[in-house]
């Protein structure tokens, strides 16, 4: 599994990058949707759909998808800041902030189709346009914002691993601490004030370590409601699509939940600041 996890690092995370720095814009939007859909088959089997709701759901995210990234690339031609969008960037963030803890404490459950595909559409498609708008905003820039999450994942795993005592959610997760969670924000933290001290622009780099402290735990919380979805669907990975990684939900979900708000928060800030 070990060997298999650090292979397919080393082949995606090279197609990664390349694909971040020297796709054309139409070639990301691919790119970004292709995943979007794969994420929505996930997504599919995590909410237990049938054959006929799954090719629906399939279907209905590649034409929507599709669509909000050729409506986003057309308002960023103008300006890579738009807020034509942002609307769906604060709904990403009302999801996740105040729906879904009460969830992840399982005070409901929810299983109707259509609610599920909602959601799945809340979860994905600001992800998608968060992506692609981060990018035209500057490769580093989303580089950087990922760098948060993944940041944030090791530090929780390695001082969850050696210091770990108290569960942060033994129901959901049974290996996440609340020591982790510390670790976590403790690296994202210093990752922060090296950041700060190579910003220039002093404005937005007081606001930068609240923010990638807030990326943090939203990342959490993302992490956490995967997990309890996959613990409801009876699975462990969301899907086998990344061989020692599990499926593309696997990979992405602490980004589905701080990403959106990343984008929601720089552009309030530079359409506060205009």
């Amino acid at each position: 599994m070990l060997k298999a996890r650090i292979l397919t690092a080393l082949v995606v995370l090279p197609l990664f990058l390349s694909a971040l720095f020297f796709l054309q814009d139409i070639f990301w939007a691919i790119v970004l949707l292709s995943l979007t859909v794969i994420g929505s088959r996930e997504w599919s089997r995590l909410a237990g759909f049938s054959v006929k709701n799954t090719i629906v759901f399939m279907l209905l995210t590649t034409v929507i998808g599709g669509e909000l990234l050729f409506q986003l690339s057309e308002s960023l031609k103008t300006n890579i800041y738009s807020i034509e969008l942002i609307w769906f960037y604060g709904l990403s963030a009302a999801f996740w902030i105040i729906a879904v803890p009460p969830y992840l404490k399982q005070l409901f459950t929810i299983k109707q189709p259509f609610i599920l595909m909602l959601i799945g559409w809340i979860v994905l498609l600001p992800t998608c346009l968060a992506l692609y708008q981060l990018r035209a905003i500057g490769p580093m820039l989303l580089l950087g914002f990922m760098a948060t999450i993944w940041i944030s994942d090791s530090a929780a795993y390695f001082t969850g691993r050696s210091l770990g005592k108290r569960k942060l959610a033994p129901q959901i997760s049974p290996n996440k601490t609340w020591e982790g969670v510390a670790g976590a924000l403790i690296a994202v933290l210093i990752y922060g004030l090296i950041w700060d001290f190579w910003f220039n622009e002093q404005s937005l780099a007081a606001k930068l370590i609240p923010l990638l402290l807030f990326m943090a735990i939203l990342g959490i919380i993302g992490d956490l409601y995967e997990s309890l979805m996959k613990r409801q669907a009876g699975v462990k990975d969301s899907g086998n699509i990344l061989p020692g990684h599990g499926g593309i939900l696997d990979r992405i979900d602490a980004l589905t939940s701080s990403l959106p708000f990343a984008t929601l928060a720089l552009l309030i800030f530079y359409s506060s600041a205009s």
